[in-house]
């Protein structure tokens, strides 16, 4: 009787080719962590940067609203709200500070990283009046 080695020189091409099946399938399994890491990453900088772009729209919507009626604060904070999309109105801070108008939006996505991921902007209607 003789012995084989498995997956050998003798060995056939197709036992090696099932062989090489399955070491890509281990190989699969041992990456999938990684790749998913690696997209949850990329979608967490993706939902920091629509937040950026959304806090900065609004702020500069709030501001063009001072513009208009530089007495009122609540027509700049109404109109920065409204410059934001429906989800974001409730993850956003409006602050008006003399002729400035800061907006700070937290990304939906992901819970855990919210608050690290925020995003604040700032616009000026002009200069301070002088005091």
């Amino acid at each position: 009787m003789t012995a084989r080695s498995h997956c050998g020189l003798g060995d056939s091409p197709s036992a090696r080719a099932r062989s090489e099946r399955g070491q890509s399938s281990v190989e699969l399994v041992a990456l999938l962590p990684l790749v998913l890491v690696v997209g949850l990453a990329v979608m967490a900088l993706l939902a920091a940067r629509s937040a950026a772009g959304q806090a900065a729209a609004a702020a500069q919507a709030g501001a063009m609203a001072m513009l208009q009626d530089a007495r009122s604060r609540t027509d700049a904070e109404r109109a920065a709200r409204a410059a934001l999309p429906a989800p974001a109105r409730r993850r956003a801070a409006i602050r008006v500070r003399g002729r400035r108008v800061v907006v700070t939006v937290r990304p939906a996505q992901p819970p855990l990283l919210a608050r690290a991921l925020a995003a604040t902007a700032s616009a000026a209607a002009g200069p301070e009046p002088p005091r």
